[in-house]
């Protein structure tokens, strides 16, 4: 209560299971006279809470006959124990309260009832900020209306200005004269993007209608005033059918298919409860409320996370740096990096997308190619590119009002993204990462980590020996590198120190603002960790994990890295113990740290007293299956818990477009296509890699047509055989794409050179024999068994495209 600020208005009711007592003799303001019987020791303690937090005892203030006083009733006994109390400023809302008798709200207590009456205030509307309507350079029209007036802005000139303030500022000013300005509304303040010419007419004599009846009270001047409301309502309604009607009608094309997913996101956030969260704890839990204090908690909250250095060693050996001369980047490397950059993203402090570049062509090409050798030759970025934005992002797990529980994104200058993808590719050509690290690597991926890890789980359980896996789990990976150790990683990489100090400068002088509900926060600095959501950012990430794992790492699979996601592997608890203190140690000594809460520890086919893995003598959760990048693994090798996993994350994204798949007017045709991107996809995750039993795939089928049923407003009830039901929606079983995605994966291993951990895991022996009784299914049981229904052999998976058409299974 004492957390609550003292604008708010507060109302309690609640058994307090205690006599106020009739009378009110020095307690006149915080209760009345018309209480029941006699105060006793508890009754007392609410008289007391009640002038402490300046409350009122509502009830006792209503001259009432006795019987809708009392609260309690049992047997022979009645009294007043339920209470409702509101802040003294707010008595004179309440204009009566009484006992409803006849009706109990438990057992034994009567329904009390309080009449208020509240001035509510007209809601703000809440004001975001107004941006250029970027999104119509998409249209041809637009973008070649935007390069003429951009001419003219030029005075003819054809070549942008060789300076990037001048530049910035001549785009900005052309954009928002040619393609306007958004209102500043948020897009729920409104819903009239089926309004047309002659609703905006009827609604605009509805109003001289209303004026003129305002005016002059006559009995006509009503009648043509109801005579337009009425007129209003039909076209509108008209309005409304008819905008449906087109919409429907586009969503079955190819051009509305962008629509329809849009459509679906809209549909999932109107059917959220809370869409934004204006209110945030601090630092002891305490709720805020105002917008300063809630913008305070953001700034400080982040201004600590970004600022805070973990202990570590400073190094006392250095290393040579590599002084070499770069080349000029030329127009190519320009084109190649643009060609990666997304449209429809969300534009930085400085306003630019990158839809702009695009739209320009070869004279945005030549121009940053200019710009971006002057930031190389003078190693200075322009300051308009120090600044960012961060938005807390929900990871939709714990508290909403948590700060811990939101993941900050930067929203940087498009154009400086750009530059940083130029920088990227030169440095890929010149560091080699080591095979351990899988994340933001060409031809790697979580994919090639998940089936190492499930195939290496199978040898150890199919030779009955032992398994430990530790899953290493590092705070705040990406906000605590150190700067300096960034320095030193990529000096002893072998990056040339032009690169270095091109680096440096992207992250010197950095600040941002924390955009949240209510506002932006004030702007602070950013001095430690890498840039949330940098183009650049992850492989300086690789490049650090590269070199601080250099003396520790085994090869793969005993060690495997996705980022900051670690595994490590051995075949004794002891060793993977050891190697995991190695690990702690490297990491630890240079800035980063090993989370002891989340680090967790699994044993494959367990003996009995294999006991656990300490580190630093605190034990370490020890877990019977673990989230890997995405697939569930268990330690007795089994895929049952994946299986309740995929189907699961399918519900989920069926939930999502459910605003969509549940809406009787699209057709089951585009039902389909949005089932097959969205919810099909999230349930194939990881199964390429998963030998399946038939139950499993029959679960993975029951919910799939449950889904379908759901999503064509058809139940078991309407006796629809399952054939019809995927012939309707064009969907084929789901059975049959677990098969071709693992046969598809299985092609893709064969086709890869022999030093591939995939094939390297296939081929794999340990001494060993397998248990008695019935073998349990292998990964290549799985495959040949595919392989026999597709009429395949291993040989044909050379050739890609024989292979893609044996094993393909089209939907019908």
């Amino acid at each position: 209560m004492e957390s609550i600020p003292t604008g708010e208005r507060v109302v309690i009711g609640a058994d307090f299971n205690g006599h106020v007592g009739e009378g009110n003799t020095g307690d006149e303001e915080v209760m009345g006279k018309f209480g029941v019987k006699e105060r006793n020791l508890e009754g007392q303690m609410v008289v007391d809470f009640a002038k402490r937090m300046d409350m009122g005892v509502v009830n006792t203030y209503f001259q009432k006959r006795e019987e809708h006083r009392v609260t309690y009733k049992s047997g022979g006994r009645s009294t007043q124990v339920d209470y409702i109390l509101c802040r003294r400023g707010n008595l004179k809302e309440i204009s009566d309260c009484k006992v409803v008798v006849g009706e109990s709200v438990a057992r034994q207590h009567r329904m009390v009832v309080c009449r208020m009456t509240l001035m509510v205030c007209k809601k703000k509307r809440s004001e975001i900020e107004k941006k250029t309507k970027w999104w119509k350079l998409k249209k041809e029209e637009c973008c070649e209306e935007f390069r003429q007036k951009l001419r003219q802005a030029l005075a003819g000139q054809v070549v942008l200005p060789d300076d990037w303030e001048t530049t910035a500022e001549v785009i900005r000013e052309t954009g928002r004269k040619v393609l306007g300005v958004s209102s500043g509304r948020r897009k729920e303040d409104k819903e009239t993007w089926w309004w047309n010419e002659e609703v905006q007419d009827s609604i605009q004599r509805k109003r001289l209608a209303k004026k003129k009846w305002d005016m002059d009270r006559t009995e006509e001047n009503r009648q043509e005033y109801k005579e337009l409301q009425r007129r209003v309502k039909r076209e509108v309604s008209k309005a409304k059918q008819k905008a449906y009607d087109e919409l429907y009608t586009r969503l079955d094309t190819r051009e509305g298919e962008k629509d329809l997913y849009r459509l679906a996101r809209q549909r999932d956030r109107d059917g959220k409860d809370v869409q934004q969260v204006r209110v945030i704890k601090d630092r002891d839990g305490r709720v805020l409320t105002s917008e300063e204090s809630v913008q305070r908690r953001w700034k400080e909250y982040f201004e600590e996370l970004m600022n805070e250095e973990n202990e570590r060693e400073k190094r006392v050996e250095g290393v040579n740096s590599v002084e070499q001369k770069v080349d000029k980047i030329g127009k190519d490397e320009v084109r190649k990096a643009l060609k990666r950059m997304k449209s429809g993203k969300a534009v930085g402090p400085d306003d630019i997308p990158v839809e702009v570049w695009k739209c320009l062509g070869e004279a945005a090409v030549e121009f940053l190619a200019s710009l971006f050798n002057r930031v190389l030759e003078s190693e200075r970025m322009p300051e308009e590119w120090r600044r960012s934005v961060l938005v807390p992002i929900f990871k939709n797990k714990g508290d909403v009002q948590s700060c811990s529980n939101y993941r900050g994104i930067k929203l940087i200058s498009h154009t400086m993204k750009v530059w940083e993808r130029v920088v990227e590719a030169r440095l890929r050509k010149v560091v080699e990462i080591c095979e351990q690290q899988y994340g933001f690597i060409p031809r790697k991926s979580t994919t090639d980590a998940i089936f190492a890890l499930r195939i290496l789980m199978e040898k150890y359980r199919d030779g009955q020996k032992e398994l430990h896996c530790v899953f290493v789990d590092l705070e705040k990976a990406y906000d605590r590198v150190p700067r300096e150790e960034l320095w030193y990683c990529m000096r002893k990489s072998g990056v040339a120190e032009k690169y270095v100090r091109v680096v440096q400068d992207m992250y010197e002088r950095s600040r941002t603002v924390v955009r949240c509900a209510v506002g932006q926060t004030e702007e602070f600095n950013v001095e430690v960790g890498l840039h949330q959501g940098s183009a650049l950012s992850p492989f300086l990430f690789a490049i650090v994990m590269d070199q601080l794992s250099e003396e520790v790492r085994q090869e793969s699979p005993w060690t495997m890295m996705f980022a900051d996601d670690i595994v490590i592997c051995s075949e004794s608890r002891e060793q993977v113990e050891e190697n995991l203190e190695r690990w702690r140690f490297a990491l630890e000594r240079r800035g980063m740290k090993v989370s002891r809460s989340k680090t967790e520890y699994m044993c494959v086919n367990e003996r009995e007293g294999s006991g656990t893995v300490r580190l630093q003598g605190e034990e370490v959760k020890k877990v019977q299956e673990f989230k890997y990048l995405g697939s569930t693994v268990q330690s007795n090798g089994e895929c049952g818990k994946e299986v309740k996993k995929r189907v699961q994350a399918g519900w989920n994204g069926w939930r999502k477009v459910s605003g969509v798949l549940c809406d009787q007017k699209i057709s089951a045709r585009i039902k389909g296509k949005v089932y097959r991107t969205v919810v099909r996809a999230a349930m194939l995750y990881g199964l390429e890699t998963v030998s399946l039993r038939k139950r499993q795939e029959s679960e993975l089928e029951v919910a799939e047509l449950k889904m379908l049923r759901f999503s064509l407003g058809v139940t078991r009830l309407d006796r629809i055989r399952n054939e019809y039901i995927r012939g309707t929606a064009h969907v084929g079983r789901l059975g049959d794409k677990v098969r071709e995605a693992r046969l598809r994966w299985f092609g893709h291993v064969q086709r890869r050179e022999s030093e591939y951990i995939g094939r390297r895991m296939l081929d794999m022996k340990l001494p060993g024999r397998r248990q008695r009784g019935r073998p349990k299914r292998r990964y290549m049981d799985v495959i040949n068994e595919d392989m026999k229904l597709v009429g395949a052999r291993v040989e044909d998976a050379e050739d890609r495209d024989r292979w893609r058409e044996m094993i393909r299974c089209g939907d019908p």
